[in-house]
This record gives C-alpha cells, structure tokens and sequence, in this order.
C-alpha cells in the first residue's frame, strides 16, 4: 500500500511564517513524520525545509519551539543527504544549536541528542570545537551528574576527542582523561604537543592533583627518560606545573625521577644544558614531599652542584635543601649535609648579593644549626657573627632578619666567645628595638619565626651563671620584652620567654637587699616592698618575677590549651616556691588563679610537668587557707591520679593527701 504523500510546501510555510506556538506543532509534525520514514530527501527534493528550521532555530523566543525545531532537526539528519546535511553541519547551525547548551533542561538535554546524532558528519567533528564556549559547556554538562544530559556529553566529548585541538579545550576546562589518554597511547608529536599544553596552563591545585591521580605523571616520566630532546623539554616543563603540588611531588618521587633529574643536573652535555634549569625547579619542588628523605644521597649531591651551577639553578638547589633540611625527621639529613662541608661551602654566600639566594643560604643555615649548634659555632668566626648582627640592625628583608635572628638563638649558650663577641655588637639593643617593631605587626609565619629567635636569643644573655651578664641585659630591658612574648607570642616563644625570666628570678634570692637597711634614714617605699621576697625589690635590682607583672601571663599560659610551653613556665613560677619564700610565693600564685591551672597540669600536663604542678601544689596545700579552699576541688582528681597515674607521681600525691587529710603520713604512699 502506498504511503500517503506529505504536503512538504505546507510545512514550509507553516514553519516560516507561524507563530511560535504553532511553529512548535509544525515542527513536532516533522519530526514524526521523519521518524516514521514519511519524509525524506525524495520529499523534500528542494532541500528547503533544513534551512528553514535553522533559521527558526536561531531566532525562536520561547524553549518549546526551541526543542521542537531541534527534535525535527535530530530526525530529520537521519533521512537527508547532500545538501541539507552540509547545512546541518554549517557553523552557523550547530552555533544555534549549541547555544541551547546553556539552557534549561529540557532544551540542553535535545541540544546533546542532536549534536550527538551529528556527530557521525565528519564536519561537524571538524568544527564543532571552533565554536566558542562548546566543548567548555559540555565538559560542565558531563560533571553535572544531571540526569539525561551525562551519558549524552560524555558520549560526545569522547567523539570530539579524536582531535587534538578538543583535547585541549577539554584539558583548559578542567577535563583531563582524553588528554591523558593521548600522553599514554598517542603519537610522539601529540604527547610532546599535550605535555607543551600542560607546561603552560595556569592550574588549580584541584587540576594538579587531578591530573596526577589519573595517570598524567608516568608518563611524562617516561618522555623525560626516554625520549628526544623535544621530549624531554616538553615533559620537564609539564612535570614543573604539576610538581608544586604536595601529592604530585609524593608521585614523581615514587616514580624514580629524582635519580634521572641529579643526572641531567651533573650532565655537561652541551645540547641538555637547557634542560637544567626545569630539572633544579623540579627537585626544588619534589623536596617539599618527607619521601625525599628515603634518598639519602640527594642532599650531598645536590651541595656538590651549588658552586658549579648559574644562579638561577643554585637558588633552585638550595630551596630543595632546605625543604629536605627542614622536615621533622631530617636529623641524618642535616648530619650528612654538615659531614660533606654544608656549612663551610654556605659561609661564603653570606655576603651574597643576590638577595633571594642570600635568603635561601640563611634559612638552610639555620635548619643546619638546629641539632649541631656547638658545631656550626665552632665553624663560625667573629667575621661570620658580625655578618649576622649586621643583617639584623640594617634595612634588609623580614626573612633575612627572621633567619639570622634564628642562627644566633640556636648557638650554645655555653660557648662564652660568642656571648662576647655578641656583647660587643651590641646585640641587645638591637634586638629591642627590632622586638618593638614586630611585637605588634600583624600575625604572619615570618613574625612568628623572627619573634621566636629573639626569644631564644635572650636565652643566652639570661644565664644563671653570669650576673653582670644578666644585669646588662635587664638594663637595656629584656624583661618587659619578655613579658609580652608571654602573652603575644607563640608557644615556642613563650616557652623560651620563661625559660629566660626563670633564669633572672633564679638570681633574686641572691640580690635581695635587707628588709630595712640600718643605715637607711628614710622610710622604705611601700611601691617597691617585694610581698614574695619580703624586701625591697625592682625588676632592675633583683629581677623579680612579681614587679615584672609575670605572674598572671605565666598562669594564663597554664590554662590555654597549648602545653608546649609548660615546663618552662612551671620552672619560672617554681622560683617563687624556694624554701625560704614558698608561702609568700603560694599567696601570689594562688591570687593569680594558679592552684587551678597547677590542678589542670597535674591532671593533663606531660609527666615531668605534671611532677613539676605536683611538687608546687604540695607546698601549696600545706597552707590551711588553700586546703579550706581548693580542698574538696583537688581531692577527687589527685584520688584518681595517683591510681590512675604515673607510680613516680605517687609519693607526692601521697604528701598532699596527707595534708588534706585523706591519708595517715605513714601511709604506703611514701
């Protein structure tokens, strides 16, 4: 029987001059009739009635007339040949189409499907990624996990894929597996072409970590070993992007990079020397991965390139080691770079003057002195030391100051000639002044460090042995500094900041002046009277903990959360707790909120500060105040502290219980 004839000239006046309403119904009209295979080429022998739609397609107001036209296009691409199809497959068409991409639902959801059935035109393949925002909106459609548009965009971006140029455009919206895929399976000059790509995009840390946990890394290890220079250089460039990422730098290590990368750095190949540079800028930024430690050579080969490389590439190196210097557990590290003359070959660059790898050889210097400090002191000569202080008191940069600062604090202490040469300096002040401009600055890691070697630095001028030393220092005014790295410093600094006023109250016993000097006419200043060491006291004259206002600071410490800087603190404050001044001193800190906080360390504190609380806490509670008040307070955890805690702890706990008598003092807690 033979088919009914389709009337293709009412279409296409129905199509061009209806309404949008009815050039809806018209066109879903269409595409039924095409997809029951009542209308074709043969109907349509003008060709007419494709370009008619598109041209719908592209000035259609309403998303319904939209997808209707697209759905009559979709079906229609499957009955038409010839001329219609090249129409189909024009720039202009697929524009329309894809702008339906950016749409609601239902009218991307067609625009896949059509672009989709398309694709089998080889034009449209050619073309389809010249215009503009395509693939960027179908790579947004496929991780849109929206339901009828994923597998459709998914589908298609494979399809597209065939051409490098998509590829690229895929990889610049963040879609990485079909540029992956030609760097494992594609031809030499399309990996050299994606590793170029990857070498110059700008990269999230998010796309970085994409692309080396989808496969990107191997096999650009494998170009930079095996293939020719083009290669080598593309992929070196690739790997440079992707390697400032923590977990890329983690993957090149485990891929057997860094022994090919050392290598090329020791290579005097005149056509490889270009290569050097990304080579150095690679381990610089692998080194920031702890796994680097697992190559216990590369530190001292690196130290054997600084003096025969360019500048560019010593900067490099010494930002590898110090990131290698730098990690937690690089003690064997730090040795092996000391044993192989680290420290000798960086003396010299001291007087640097390219400021950057000034910067770099202070920061390694001062991670080399951390564990060896009485080496690296015998190494240093007064020339060095001058240097140093210089750096500090001139206008250079925070970090230089920050790691020269940092050098100086970690010197022993003991090694007088230092101290001395320091003295001369004038050091002291210095620090003072540079203190009072930091004290206050904004929080930044730089302030931090630099505040903390400070800290550490009057240490050394704070020694219990030397008075006139400690005296000298309080008189430029170390103490008030310290006081306020009490409360504005970081644990590390507060911790050093107590260890030097507990070497300056170690001191007071012995300087305390008599009560009422005979010869004394006049009356004796109640400002100045010391409750704790029953005299006349100033910070300047005995060094006193109580008028230099530390008391609360050091007690405030106690009750934070950080317990870094416990030990310190608790040695301060037990200075107040000596024998002949153990109960002014328990009054003080009692007044302060101290019982609580000693309470708190006796119950979470480490052990040697827990033994520390423990043995202030019993003097404490031989005051019968003390028991009336803190008594019930204590009982209950101090019970479960001593069966609970440390058997060293015991004997002490024991001695309180007894004073609150919850125990005989002939019990077998002693």
């Amino acid at each position: 029987m033979a088919r009914a004839a389709v009337d293709v000239e009412d279409l296409l006046v129905r199509v061009k001059t209806g309404a949008e309403d009815e050039l809806a119904a018209v066109a879903r009209e269409v595409a039924a009739l095409a997809g029951d295979g009542r209308l074709g080429e043969d109907d349509d022998e003008d060709g007419l009635l494709v370009p008619a739609l598109l041209a719908r397609l592209a000035a259609a107001g309403t998303a319904d007339a939209r997808v209707s036209v697209m759905a009559a296009l979709r079906r229609l691409a499957g009955c038409v040949a010839g001329e219609s199809k090249e129409r189909l497959a024009s720039i202009e068409a697929l524009s329309s189409i894809v702008r339906s991409l950016s749409r609601d639902v239902d009218e991307r959801t067609e625009a896949i499907a059509v672009l989709l059935d398309l694709s089998d035109i080889q034009q449209v393949r050619q073309r389809i990624g010249r215009i503009k925002g395509c693939v960027v909106m179908l790579v947004t459609l496929r991780n849109a996990h929206e339901s009828g548009t994923v597998d459709n965009a998914e589908k298609l971006l494979s399809i597209l894929s065939s051409n490098p140029q998509n590829v690229l455009l895929m990889a610049e919206a963040g879609y990485f597996l079909p540029l992956i895929q030609y760097l494992k399976q594609g031809s030499d000059m399309n990996k050299v072409l994606m590793a170029t790509a990857i070498s110059k995009m700008f990269l999230s840390e998010h796309m970085k970590s994409s692309l080396g946990e989808d496969g990107a890394i191997e096999p650009l290890v494998d170009m930079f070993k095996y293939g020719n220079l083009e290669a080598k250089h593309s992929a070196l460039g690739a790997l440079r992007n992707l390697s400032s990422s923590l977990q890329n730098a983690e993957i090149l290590i485990n891929s057997g990079v860094t022994g090919p990368l050392l290598q090329l750095l020791f290579s005097v190949t005149s056509v490889l020397m270009t290569l050097r540079e990304p080579a150095s800028a690679i381990l610089s930024a692998i080194a920031q991965s702890e796994r680097i430690l697992l190559h216990k050579d590369v530190a001292p080969q690196m130290l054997s390139l600084l003096n025969l490389s360019s500048p560019v590439i010593q900067l490099h190196l010494l930002r590898a080691l110090n990131s290698i210097s730098g990690h937690v557990n690089a003690k064997r590290a730090r040795s092996k770079i000391r044993q192989n003359g680290g420290v000798q070959l960086l003396l010299p660059f001291l007087t640097e003057k390219n400021v950057d790898i000034k910067i770099a050889v202070l920061h390694l210097m001062f991670h080399l002195s951390k564990d060896s400090s009485q080496e690296l002191a015998e190494q240093f000569r007064e020339t060095h030391l001058d240097i140093l202080v210089k750096i500090i008191s001139s206008p250079t940069s925070g970090d230089e100051k920050a790691a020269a600062v940092g050098i100086l604090s970690n010197l022993p202490v003991t090694d007088k000639k230092v101290t001395e040469i320091l003295m001369q300096a004038n050091l002291i002040p210095t620090l003072i002044t540079l203190f009072e401009a930091n004290i206050a600055a904004s929080v930044t890691p730089q302030r931090m460090w630099l505040l903390e070697g400070i800290a550490g630095v009057f240490i050394r001028f704070t020694v219990t042995w030397d008075r006139k030393l400690q005296s000298s220092a309080v008189g430029y005014g170390v103490v008030p500094c310290l006081v306020k790295l009490l409360s504005e410093g970081s644990v590390v600094a507060k911790s050093k900041a107590a260890t030097s006023l507990a070497q300056l109250s170690q001191s007071t016993m012995a300087l305390r002046k008599s009560k009422s000097p005979r010869w004394l006419c006049v009356p004796l200043s109640a400002e100045s009277y010391c409750i704790v060491h029953s005299c006349q006291c100033t910070v300047k004259s005995t060094f006193c903990l109580l008028k230099a206002g530390a008391v609360n600071p050091l007690v405030q410490i106690l009750e934070g959360e950080e317990r870094g800087a416990d030990g310190a603190v608790l040695e301060a404050l037990g200075t107040l707790m000596q024998d002949e001044i153990w109960e002014n001193g328990s009054r003080v800190i009692e007044k302060a909120s101290g019982i609580h906080a000693l309470l708190r360390i006796a119950e979470a504190g480490e052990l040697s500060s827990q033994d520390k609380a423990i043995w202030m806490l019993e003097r404490m509670f031989r005051l019968e105040a003390h028991r009336e008040r803190y008594g019930e307070i204590a009982q209950a955890l101090l019970i479960d502290l001593a069966q609970k805690g440390d058997p060293a702890l015991k004997p002490m706990i024991g001695k309180i219980l007894a004073h609150l008598e919850l125990l005989q003092t002939q019990s077998s807690y002693f």
